[in-house]
């Protein structure tokens, strides 16, 4: 197995409270987990444990405040230009937990995608953009892609507005997609077949996953791997 993405010691702490009461909370301490190529690994634990954290340091939206991610063997701390940063969140997007807040309820679901497109591959044309954001659509199930492109979230339901954000991190030709709890805001008849589409892109395209599931059964059910936190 081909490591794709280690933590080495990963911790974040946040300074919280006024200037006379401030004090610091340890949301992640001295993490290390491996992820391989083509696997799907469930990070678990307790809520408020610090999941979602290291989620959204996998993906550079938080920064360490000490230990490294390392992605293809490179240390992410090293990322420091535009264009590598912009690659790098292209090739390690990830799918947030509310289908609904993660997409600007203001425009339609061609907007998101084709502004991902023009940032991520600005190689392409504006016609291959539209055709690609299409392709990612029938790729997550949602036909006739064409229609979906035109409607706003509201007018989807939970379940297609996470298969949105699937389409999304697609479009970015993405090597390992962060999926934070991605059922947990959904009915329980929808959840399945989100996880469903999880394994089928997983062995149809070899994506990878860090995944934090909702729930034990959902640990079972999608995981190739679990870390517990």
């Amino acid at each position: 197995m081909t490591e794709l993405l280690r933590t080495d010691g990963l911790t974040r702490h946040f300074k919280i409270g006024s200037a006379l009461s401030r004090r610091t909370l340890h949301a992640v301490d001295d993490v290390s987990i491996s992820v391989g190529e083509r696997q799907i690994v469930a990070l678990a634990g307790e809520s408020g444990s610090g999941k979602s954290t290291i989620a959204r340091l996998l993906t550079k939206i938080y920064k360490p405040t000490s230990g490294e991610i390392y992605f293809q063997g490179q240390a992410v701390s090293a990322i420091r230009s535009r264009k590598d940063r912009l690659r790098y969140s292209g090739l390690v997007p990830m799918v947030f937990q509310d289908p609904f807040s993660s997409i600007n309820p203001v425009f339609r679901v061609s907007h998101g995608l084709m502004r991902g497109l023009k940032l991520h591959r600005p190689e392409l044309s504006r016609q291959q953009r539209h055709a690609e954001a299409l392709r990612v659509l029938e790729m997550v199930g949602l036909t006739p892609a064409a229609d979906v492109m035109e409607r706003f979230p509201h007018e989807l339901s939970g379940g297609q507005r996470q298969r949105v954000g699937f389409a999304g991190a697609l479009a970015l030709r993405p090597k390992l997609i962060v999926a934070d709890e991605p059922v947990s805001a959904l009915d329980v008849s929808v959840q399945a077949q989100v996880v469903n589409l999880l394994q089928d892109l997983q062995q149809e395209v070899g994506l990878t996953y860090p995944v934090i599931p909702h729930g034990p059964p959902g640990v079972q059910h999608l995981s190739t791997r679990v870390a517990v936190k």
